[in-house]
């Protein structure tokens, strides 16, 4: 759950962050540029986030799999 959390979360803040800069957010000129892939990354790294959600709520509904 916590991966999914932060996973989620850093990608909508660093999305944020490019809207802030504008067109240049999408430039190696800001740093927030390799922040959003790196987000994005951890969105698809272990699992994307609609497979840890089911995860979960399997876990909760305590499906097994």
């Amino acid at each position: 759950m916590v991966k999914l959390h932060a996973s989620e979360m850093a990608e909508r803040v660093t999305s944020e962050g490019v809207q802030i800069h504008g067109g240049a957010g999408f430039t190696t000129d800001f740093a927030v540029e390799r922040h959003w892939r790196d987000a994005r990354l951890t969105k698809i790294f272990e699992g994307t986030s609609e497979i840890q959600m089911k995860i979960i709520s399997d876990a909760l509904l305590g499906r097994s799999r």
